[in-house]
């Protein structure tokens, strides 16, 4: 078994009085990437940003239980949350480059975090382009606008940025629902390129994504682990009813 990296205890998420995520015990291991699943509402997405510390901004947001980062509870006091984020980095659903060049998305967190300057931040910039399969299609165009990439550029884009700042843990919500499926491919492969130096948690909510990235899936329902364990056993063998009837598309 792989080590463990991130784990949740008891972990509850309110909205005001609504319990969105009911305490969820799960771990994810390193060099692993783990899927969650379900259906929409479920609580994956409330889940997942549980784990950074992302619902910290939304308005009557309650947290329970533990979130433990290499052992350390990332809800306890003193938490320096700016250096949370820096090592657990954060891709959403829709691509956010900044209306700046490409050079000075993936430059961004390095220089407000103060983590590197001149030719040691062209190195980290490059490192991080390649580190996404991107570098190659846009060595020539760094101090062009990073709107003016593809939809699947830009999402590569933001990838490199969250790996900019050197993670351990890289969450991605949904990260290829926008895209074609020639684009959606390119971010597939690269999960896995990734996976050698990273944990990854991912939501989707394509079975098949997740059956192809993933090494476990974790599938919720109305808030609720209804079950965690190696992709293929969830898939081809699941041990809740519950479970089967979502992967078979009885519901969902």
């Amino acid at each position: 078994m792989a080590e463990v990296r991130m784990e949740t205890r008891k972990l509850s998420v309110f909205y005001g009085e609504f319990e969105a995520v009911k305490s969820v015990e799960l771990a994810m291991e390193n060099h692993r990437v783990t899927a969650l699943i379900g259906p929409s509402g479920c609580g994956k997405s409330t889940f997942l940003r549980a784990l950074n510390r992302m619902n910290d901004i939304i308005e009557g947001v309650r947290v329970k239980g533990q979130v433990l980062l290499d052992g350390r509870d990332i809800y306890e006091k003193g938490m320096d949350v700016v250096e949370l984020r820096k090592q657990v980095g954060m891709v959403f659903q829709k691509s956010n480059p900044f209306p700046k060049s490409i050079f000075d998305n993936v430059a961004y967190g390095l220089r407000i975090n103060r983590m590197a300057k001149g030719d040691e931040l062209s190195d980290r910039v490059e490192q991080s382009l390649r580190g996404a399969a991107l570098w190659e299609e846009v060595k020539d165009r760094l101090n062009e606008s990073a709107l003016g990439l593809s939809g699947g550029q830009q999402q590569r884009l933001c990838i490199a940025r969250a790996l900019a700042i050197e993670p351990e843990v890289i969450l991605m919500d949904e990260p290829a629902s926008a895209l074609d499926p020639i684009a959606t491919q390119k971010i597939e492969e690269l999960i896995q390129v990734l996976k050698e130096r990273y944990t990854i948690v991912i939501v989707t909510h394509n079975m098949q994504q997740a059956a192809r990235v993933s090494d476990y899936t974790a599938f919720f329902l109305l808030g609720d682990l209804v079950e965690m364990g190696e992709t293929a056993g969830i898939f081809t063998n699941p041990k809740e009813q519950k479970t089967e009837d979502y992967i078979t598309g009885r519901f969902g």
